[in-house]
């Protein structure tokens, strides 16, 4: 009796992640939602003045649960707090432009890359007008702006060792310092500045033609979702190779067409 029970005991075991914890992708098809987390900042995700969502990866988000014949249902959480929200089921997929790391992708699983970005240089037309090169900038009178506890952070001291690197806590204090030409320059992550150029041509200059670091973004899921990653693969690669999703991207981080609905919105996230 006892060499049964523990058979039972055993059998119970096995087939208890297959019923009980049944993978988000089948859960999402059968409940009719998919949960996406989503991390507020132009022109990834925002609100509009009537508080819709828009942006970037809102259409994205919509795309995807519209192909997959489901409701979205869109989840803001802390930049910071996206894959622990992950990893504790409280969403089935991040789509928040997340940067493929090595360091990430042992804690998550990631789709195909569906996106681009990387850290560039925003300069202040009247600080830098007599430098010609990007050594120009690495001299100790030069003073190069980073937001703390970022890779642009990282990657300005490692590039400009020998200029002052001046950290903001916020992103809006870094742009406008640049802006005033508090600074030379700032480093930070895209769209930021290109924007910043946009946005102030008489001010702001975008010196270099490729960012100083390139990097993928990647749909994450938890791990053990195969299915879904080879869903989300499969939805990439048709998205992509009819042009929808460079068309999408380009709007969103080539332009400022879409600008005039969400004037009171800020570009912050940080690679």
């Amino acid at each position: 009796m006892k060499r049964i029970k523990l058979f039972f005991c055993l059998i119970t075991l096995v087939l208890l992640p297959n019923s009980a914890h049944a993978d988000a992708f089948n859960q999402a098809l059968k409940s009719g939602e998919l949960r996406v987390g989503v991390s507020l900042s132009e022109p990834w995700a925002m609100k509009d003045k009537e508080g819709n969502f828009t942006g970037f990866e809102i259409q994205i988000a919509e795309q995807l649960a519209k192909d997959m014949g489901v409701q979205l249902k869109l989840k803001v959480v802390n930049w910071e707090d996206l894959i622990n929200t992950l990893v504790a089921k409280q969403i089935d997929i991040i789509i928040a432009g997340l940067a493929i790391t090595p360091s990430r992708a042992l804690h998550i699983n990631y789709s195909n890359a569906y996106a681009s970005g990387g850290i560039g240089i925003a300069a202040s037309i009247a600080k830098t007008k007599h430098k010609d090169s990007l050594s120009d900038l690495n001299k100790p009178k030069v003073t190069i702006g980073v937001v703390s506890n970022t890779v642009s952070e990282k990657l300005a001291k490692r590039i400009f060792n020998h200029a002052q690197i001046k950290s903001f806590v916020k992103t809006e204090d870094a742009k406008n310092a640049v802006i005033e030409g508090k600074i030379h320059a700032l480093i930070s992550s895209s769209p930021i500045p290109h924007f910043l150029a946009l946005k102030h041509p008489e001010r702001i200059d975008v010196p270099l033609d490729k960012p100083l670091l390139g990097y993928k973004a990647g749909m994450a899921v938890n791990k053990g979702e195969q299915e879904f990653l080879n869903y989300l693969n499969a939805w990439i690669t048709a998205r992509d190779a009819e042009g929808w999703l460079s068309a999408k991207h380009k709007f969103w981080f080539e332009s400022l067409d879409w600008k005039d609905e969400n004037d009171d919105t800020n570009t912050n996230r940080q690679y």
